[in-house]
């Protein structure tokens, strides 16, 4: 079945309607979806590099507003619709321990698991679970979002083809090196 969703995937990254599917993959997948947007990202903007910039933000703003509806998820329908999706993707235990992060430490959580590879529907369910401030899901979606889709957008504008055969096969660590810059920041300033 993955397969086949992969291969789907990769026909409307080609597409005249692509962006629009990227819009679609980039909302559904903060909520329920189980493919990341990066799939489309990537051979779009090795397409038309010019359109980094543009297909980064799109990438972002669905899935801010994709993962709002994932909120709203958690917030109000989590015993029907939010356990449901939390349930078919195996990610009970996931979601139990990270619903306490989320009690504890909140949006610096959501913007640092929001560049890395875990499913972005499991943070958003939660936040609303844990009943995290919208404004504050809001920010910290839009701040976490943007870093991981212009971060990988960038690099292929920058470095072209090589850097999407890395991305490909390196997107845990390039995400997670990623992740430690920004929680080294967060300690200098919580130092400072």
């Amino acid at each position: 079945m993955l397969k086949r969703l992969y291969d789907w995937t990769m026909a409307k990254a080609g597409s005249k309607d692509s962006t629009k599917w990227l819009a679609a993959v980039s909302f559904a997948e903060s909520s329920f979806f189980p493919l990341p947007p990066d799939l489309l990202l990537v051979p779009m903007v090795i397409a038309n590099r010019r359109a980094w910039w543009k297909l980064a933000a799109i990438c972002t703003l669905a899935s801010v507003v994709g993962g709002i509806a994932g909120y709203m998820i958690g917030f109000f329908l989590y015993e029907t619709v939010g356990r449901w999706v939390i349930d078919f993707y195996h990610l009970t235990d996931k979601f139990e321990a990270l619903r306490q992060t989320f009690v504890d430490y909140g949006a610096e959580i959501l913007i640092i698991k929001g560049m890395t590879p875990i499913p972005y529907k499991l943070l958003t369910i939660t936040a609303g679970v844990a009943h995290l401030p919208l404004w504050v899901f809001i920010g910290a979606s839009v701040i976490s979002r943007s870093m991981r889709f212009f971060l990988v957008a960038a690099l292929l504008y920058f470095f072209g083809e090589p850097i999407r055969a890395f991305i490909e096969k390196r997107l845990t660590l390039v995400t997670s090196v990623f992740a430690a810059a920004l929680i080294g920041g967060f300690l200098v300033v919580k130092l400072l």
